[in-house]
């Protein structure tokens, strides 16, 4: 279907070549329209049409929203496929539903990703289905309706195993009135599925983001498994502390070659970091990250700064992507992994968390609430405030691998503005470190005496 329509959207008048190909998605937009295609039904086997929307929605990328009709015998089909580059980690959302409104949550599950419940022992693998954007009562209509669609033919073949279908089909329907809670896991690889959280720009606890590295077999499975970094080694540690390296990669935004540099900085009053950044010259896209150049620390670290005067903005920030971000006044929690890591000022990471809230994409266009879009720009302006110096605020870093930084303007002497804690991991933060599993001591003596 996709190759139809880049075959279709090969016969667009010569003025449109310059138009580009993925437009953002938006209803004021009167240009935006999609490419039709007559294509065979595959339920009557006469011609239908096959509609195709090339565009871009926000945290999302590049989506190609296909949609079928057929006249003839009245089927119809709507899927959505990922046009955009895969993530560079995969996410697993872990919802605990509790209610009849965590069912009209909204849903973008791709064809790659695996839906779970554990509490049927029930789960949607990848690739069973199509990608689609819907709600969890939408994903469980559509898991019901494919069970029933060949039971007529069981009940005549084989009785016991309809019955037993039949049994499970009605559980999923009383999954949807919400007797009793239930979780509800999607697990992307590919890292862009998504499931709504109602209550942002603040965090909600029945919402579990986790972003991972991928497994080979995951990377295989998604056509990955040959792709090799093709980077230099350095000779030695001071070469590379001298030499800003360079290597290929795509613009995360058009995906057109760019350069990605990347260099070892000694922090001043703190340690080295990996600093890379990607510049596109096709469409101006800048982008940079952090990476921690040490181990992680023996104990976490939690940083707290007192927001008083508008020359905080100017303090330099390292957030590694084991940080999370809190500010009380707002009620606002940036969990770990989002943003990834970054060295910037305080003003600049303020920015960024803006931007992020303010591209949640279940909050603009047709999908949005005004409810949902009052409290989003009210989030916002306070925000904006804080950055502008006419609020004060506390702004707490919180990173269980201390690989976090918040310059101290009275350096060497001690800030009194800003806090800085060191405290014991829990069993929890090691776990998500993969310090439990980790033995680094004494396993020398071990593999002697298993021998």
């Amino acid at each position: 279907m996709a190759a139809l329509g880049a075959a279709g959207m090969a016969e667009a008048p010569a003025g449109m070549a310059e138009a580009p190909l993925f437009r953002p998605l938006s209803a004021e937009d009167g240009e935006q329209r999609p490419a039709e295609i007559e294509s065979l039904c595959m339920n009557c086997f006469r011609n239908g049409v096959t509609r195709l929307l090339l565009t871009r929605i926000p945290f999302f990328k590049e989506i190609i929203v296909s949609s079928f009709a057929c006249d003839s015998c009245s089927w119809s089909n709507t899927e959505i496929q990922s046009a955009g580059r895969i993530q560079e980690q995969g996410v697993r959302y872990t919802l605990a539903v509790t209610s009849r409104q965590d069912m009209n949550r909204e849903v973008v599950k791709t064809d790659c990703a695996t839906a779970r419940i554990p509490e049927l022992d029930f789960e949607i693998p990848p690739f069973a289905q199509k990608g689609v954007l819907t709600t969890i009562e939408g994903i469980i209509d559509r898991a019901v309706a494919g069970l029933e669609q060949d039971q007529p033919v069981r009940r005549a073949t084989d009785e016991e195993v309809a019955r037993k279908i039949d049994e499970f089909v009605g559980k999923l329907k009383r999954l949807k009135e919400v007797h009793s809670p239930f979780t509800f896991i999607v697990d992307d690889p590919s890292g862009n599925s998504f499931v709504e959280n109602p209550r942002a720009p603040q965090k909600d606890d029945a919402l579990v983001v986790t972003r991972y590295r991928r497994t080979p077999q995951q990377a295989a499975m998604l056509g990955l498994e040959g792709e090799e970094l093709d980077e230099k080694p350095a000779d030695s540690a001071e070469d590379l502390r001298n030499e800003v390296l360079q290597f290929n990669t795509n613009c995360p935004e058009c995906n057109a070659p760019a350069n990605t540099n990347m260099k070892l900085v000694q922090i001043p009053h703190f340690k080295e970091v990996i600093i890379m950044a990607t510049n596109c010259d096709s469409c101006g896209h800048r982008t940079n990250e952090v990476k921690s150049g040490g181990a992680i620390e023996p104990q976490g670290t939690r940083i707290t700064l007192r927001i008083t005067d508008p020359s905080d903005m100017t303090r330099d920030v390292l957030k590694s992507e084991t940080c999370s971000v809190e500010i009380p006044e707002l009620e606002f929690e940036l969990g770990m992994g989002a943003l990834g890591g970054k060295f910037t000022t305080l003003e600049g990471l303020l920015k960024d968390i803006r931007d992020l809230v303010e591209r949640n994409p279940f909050t603009l266009g047709d999908s949005s609430a005004p409810s949902k879009t009052e409290k989003l720009q009210e989030f916002v302006g306070k925000l904006q405030e804080i950055i502008e110096g006419k609020a004060k605020a506390h702004f707490i870093m919180d990173d269980p691998a201390g690989n976090s930084y918040l310059q101290n303007a009275y350096a060497p002497e001690e800030d009194p503005e800003l806090k800085v804690e060191r405290y014991e991991r829990s069993f929890e933060q090691n776990e998500d470190l993969g310090l439990n599993d980790m033995k680094t001591e004494g396993y020398e003596s071990e593999g002697a005496w298993g021998r």
